[in-house]
C-alpha cells in the first residue's frame, strides 16, 4: 500500500505488517473533511488488499484523536499527497446530504468495519462524533488516560449519522445507548472503559507502545484463522443459532486445511511456540 503524508493523515508500515494511520492536522483537532474521508477510504482499501499489512492502527496527533467534522475546513486546501481526486461533498440539499453521507462519510466506517484484518484505535485525546464513530468501528480501542469521547450531536440538533447509533447499540445495548445519546454524554477514559466503549486504558506516554504491543501480538497470530474468526463474530451478532453454526462450519473448511493449522498442531506436539504466516513470506 502507499505510505507517506496524505491529506489529513500519515501512513507508515511498521514491522511485522502494522499499518499505522496517524491523523495529522492537530491545529484543527484532526477534524475530518470530505477530502480526508475519501483518501482514508482509499488507503484502508489498499491496506485490505496488501498482503504486507496484517493489522491496522488509527491514532491522532496533538490533543485530539479526531474531534469530528471540520466544518470550516470544507473547501480548504489540505496539505499532503492526494490519493483520489476531489469531488463535491454534497450537503447542498436534502438529497445531497443523503448522498454525501452514504457515498463519503458513512463509507469510511464501512471500509474500516469491512477490513478482514484486525484494527485498533489508539485514542490519544478527544474523540467526538466522526472521530468517535471511527474509533467504535475498530475491533479494539485503547484510550489514553486523558482521552474524552462521545457523540454529543444533539448539542447541535444533529444526528450520529455515520453509524454511531448502531455501533453503540452493538457495544452497550439499547438502554445504555439511549441514555448516552439523549443525555449528550461525553465521558472520560475510565467511564468509557466501564461502559464497554474501550478495551483498556493506558498512560498517555505509554499509549503508542501499548498499541504497538497489541498490534504485534495480533500480527504474529495465524492471519487466515483470525480474519475468518473476526468476520464470524460480527456475523454471529446478526444471525440465529443455526445460521451461525453453518457459517463457522464453512469457514472451518478453510482454516482446518491451511498451513497455519498444520503448523499449530505440529508446534503443540513438539511443545514449542508456533511460527505462523510462512505463506505471507
Amino acid at each position: 500500500m502507499d505510505t507517506g503524508e496524505f491529506r489529513g493523515f500519515n501512513v507508515t508500515l511498521r514491522d511485522p505488517g502494522i499499518a499505522w494511520f496517524q491523523f495529522s492536522t492537530p491545529e484543527r483537532l484532526n477534524g475530518m473533511t470530505a477530502t480526508i474521508k475519501r483518501d482514508l477510504v482509499e488507503a484502508v482499501t489498499q491496506a485490505q488488499m496488501d498482503n504486507g499489512v496484517r493489522v491496522v492502527v488509527f491514532t491522532g496527533s496533538g490533543r485530539a484523536f479526531c474531534a469530528g467534522d471540520d466544518l470550516k475546513g470544507y473547501g480548504a486546501k489540505i496539505p499532503g499527497e492526494a490519493l483520489v481526486p476531489e469531488i463535491s461533498h454534497g450537503h447542498d440539499s436534502g438529497i445531497g446530504t443523503y448522498n454525501g453521507l452514504r457515498t463519503i462519510s458513512q463509507r469510511v466506517n464501512t471500509a474500516i468495519r469491512g477490513l478482514d484484518k484486525l484494527t485498533i484505535a489508539a485514542i490519544n485525546g478527544v474523540a467526538i462524533q466522526t472521530g468517535f464513530s471511527l474509533a467504535l468501528s475498530c475491533d479494539f480501542r485503547i484510550a489514553a488516560e486523558g482521552a474524552r469521547m462521545g457523540s454529543a450531536t444533539l448539542r447541535f440538533g444533529l444526528l450520529p449519522d455515520e453509524g454511531g447509533q448502531y455501533l453503540l447499540v452493538q457495544l452497550m445495548g439499547v438502554a445504555r445507548t439511549m441514555d448516552f445519546l439523549m443525555k449528550k454524554r461525553i465521558v472520560d477514559a475510565d467511564e468509557a472503559l466501564a461502559l464497554g466503549l474501550v478495551n483498556e486504558v493506558a498512560a498517555a506516554d505509554e499509549l503508542e507502545a501499548r498499541a504497538m504491543e497489541l498490534a504485534t501480538e495480533f500480527a504474529n497470530g495465524p492471519q487466515v484463522s483470525m480474519r475468518l474468526l473476526k468476520r464470524s463474530v460480527y456475523n454471529a451478532a446478526e444471525m440465529n443459532w443455526e445460521q451461525s453454526l453453518d457459517e463457522i462450519a464453512a469457514k472451518t473448511g478453510i482454516s482446518d486445511h491451511h498451513p497455519d493449522a498444520r503448523e499449530g498442531v505440529r508446534a503443540f506436539h513438539e511443545k514449542r511456540q508456533a511460527k505462523f504466516n510462512d505463506w505471507l513470506n
